[in-house]
């Protein structure tokens, strides 16, 4: 293989366009190469219809970033793994849990680096809420993780199809760092799911958790916010809050200032695949899958008023 990380993205839709095109581009060490998808593809690229048809047509590549649709990325995942290729999840990695599994065990067969991404885990203000948090008691959690479909998902018919995650798929996004930054692992408690009646994946979802020392964790997602997001988690501790906002970015200790940066979370997450092909390994983290499985699980469903986009 090249010593530069040839890379194709799969499925290039609003995220693919909007992160992964210019993150990859800021990677020092890795370079997109060509674009699969039915229709959209950037200008001075190669393009071709589907993965199959960039594996047979296609220039010589390295690795596949899969920006698919969730219920589309295992059997993806599986013929890009069976090619030599190495792989790249856009979050959520699946449609279950099950289906990762095999993956897992696939990339280490053939010596290919699986990585299932949480972008949200690598906002510049997580790892320092993490240290912050690693030497205070935490009392209580409230995730509040709100945002407009028809702005962030516009058109994306997907999401709300079963095994679309409808409102997860933001939601898990709170989840990668809730994960990332408690001491302890986290299960669910009770959850309240809202299903639109003409749909098959929830819009909105009040969700109880605690740790197993019982730390009470509330976490709030809609789908049906007006104006801007609210993408935020407060950990209330005997020192005062700890509050994460605008989606990891910015972190405040009381009302002190600790962190206020840009969103660099693709390209560090791109620094990471890189990383990792070269050491020939994986990461695959299931947390965040599994609290969204479990809510499905636990989860009682409220039909609410049909949604249109």
């Amino acid at each position: 293989m090249s010593d530069l990380l040839r890379i194709a993205i799969v499925g290039f839709g609003e995220i693919a366009c909007r992160q992964h095109l210019p993150a990859i581009a800021k990677t020092s060490g890795a370079a997109l190469v060509a674009v699969a998808d039915p229709v959209k593809t950037p200008p001075g690229l190669p393009h071709f219809r589907d993965l199959q048809e960039l594996l047979r047509d296609g220039p010589e590549i390295d690795a596949v970033a899969l920006c698919t649709p969730p219920q589309l990325r295992h059997a993806q995942a599986t013929t890009a793994l069976a090619a030599g290729k190495h792989v790249l999840l856009e979050k959520p990695p699946g449609a279950t849990v099950s289906e990762l599994m095999p993956l897992i065990a696939a990339a280490q067969e053939a010596g290919r680096t699986l990585f299932a991404t949480w972008h949200s885990r690598y906002a510049p203000a997580v790892g320092p809420a993490r240290q912050l948090l690693a030497g205070r008691t935490i009392n209580k959690v409230t995730v509040v993780w709100k945002e407009d479909v028809r702005v962030w998902h516009p058109g994306q018919a997907w999401i709300f199809e079963a095994g679309g995650f409808g409102v997860f798929d933001p939601g898990i996004n709170a989840l990668s760092i809730l994960t990332e930054i408690l001491p302890r692992p986290v299960f669910i408690r009770s959850a309240v799911l809202d299903f639109p009646s003409n749909r098959e994946a929830p819009i909105a979802a009040d969700i109880e958790l605690s740790d197993e020392r019982g730390l009470p964790i509330r976490a709030e997602f809609d789908f049906r916010q007006s104006g801007p997001p609210s993408w935020d988690v407060v950990c209330e501790t005997e020192a005062g809050p700890v509050t994460l906002s605008k989606g990891g970015r910015q972190l405040r200790d009381g009302n002190r200032l600790v962190v206020d940066a840009a969103d660099e979370e693709y390209p560090a997450l791109y620094r990471r695949f890189v990383t990792l092909t070269a050491d020939g390994k994986s990461d695959v983290d299931l947390a965040p899958l599994r609290l969204v499985a479990d809510s499905f699980m636990l989860g009682r469903r409220r039909l609410v008023a049909a949604f249109e986009d």
